[in-house]
């Protein structure tokens, strides 16, 4: 009597052995080079590398490209991945994320910071000055001093920019907001938005609005750079991120994710500037009163 083979398959037709799950990879030879969700970049202020996720409300959030165990990361600090979607909690597993702000070493070390991560932290820190010493990535510049520069400009590090009736926060000042299209070379436009031959937009003062369901806040004005004058397809090309030469091209892939955030005056309140950058102030005047002089 002869018995019968075990079946690769269970009783609900599902395979008994798994294959191993492979990450997300584009070809090499792939026109385009963006993934909807892992979209790997470099920190601009330490030049690590990160991977850029979205959460359930759309917000994008910069996450340590490699899993880390579970155990050495407060539970307070730990995300997973789920269907592309970035989650604020462990998913029972003995793995989970790290936000790449805790571990930034341009920033000050977080306070939940354990010392199991203060040596990934003093590793990245090594090599932000590896790759600072080879010339491979420069840091941001730092402000000028007041005895370098007695006018100061109030100009926002991440500005309030609107677009289509829409509030969006920039990663960066408006005139080094950067084109996402991929050249014929494979590698990122580096032309920015806002050039000589484009039309700009106009900074203007106004009132804080909340969403529906929050608390209104009275008398709050914000400085935002406005966009709704300019002509409806100049809007599409902002909100794209692509250069003028770029938005002409259709058919040219996007290398990089765009960088808006929707702006929540909750959420987003440290950004929230009540002084119109194209004012300029002396440095020591605002505690004496005197009134600033517009460029």
């Amino acid at each position: 009597m002869r018995s019968t083979p075990p079946s690769s398959r269970r009783w609900d037709g599902s395979l008994v052995h798994v294959r191993a799950r492979r990450s997300l990879r584009v070809s090499h030879d792939s026109a385009s080079r963006l993934l909807r969700c892992g979209q790997s970049d470099r920190c601009r202020d330490c030049g690590n590398r990160i991977e850029w996720y979205h959460r359930t409300n759309e917000r994008p959030i910069r996450l340590h490209p490699h899993e880390l165990p579970a155990e050495r990361v407060p539970a307070t600090c730990q995300w997973h991945v789920s269907c592309g979607v970035a989650h604020p909690a462990g998913d029972g597993s003995g793995w989970c994320r790290l936000p790449h702000a805790m571990l930034c070493p341009a920033r000050h070390a977080h306070p939940a910071a354990v010392p199991e991560l203060a040596v990934l932290r003093r590793a990245l820190a090594v090599n932000t000055r590896r790759l600072i010493d080879s010339g491979a990535f420069a840091p941001p510049s730092t402000p000028p001093t007041t005895e370098a520069s007695p006018m100061a400009t109030c100009r926002p590090a991440r500005p309030v920019v609107q677009l289509l009736y829409i509030r969006y926060l920039a990663s960066r000042p408006v005139d080094e907001i950067q084109c996402v299209a991929q050249t014929r070379r494979r590698h990122r436009c580096t032309s920015p938005l806002l050039t000589s031959e484009t039309q700009a937009g106009v900074w203007t003062l106004v009132p804080v609005a909340t969403r529906h369901g929050q608390l209104s806040l009275p008398g709050a004005v914000l400085a935002v750079y406005a966009l709704t004058g300019l002509p409806y397809a100049e809007q599409l090309r902002w909100r794209a991120q692509r250069c003028p030469e770029h938005a002409a091209i259709p058919t040219a892939a996007d290398v990089a994710v765009t960088e808006w955030e929707p702006f929540d005056p909750l959420i987003h309140h440290e950004h929230i500037h009540t002084r119109l950058p194209t004012l300029t102030r002396r440095q020591g005047s605002a505690g004496r009163g005197r009134k600033a002089t517009q460029l």
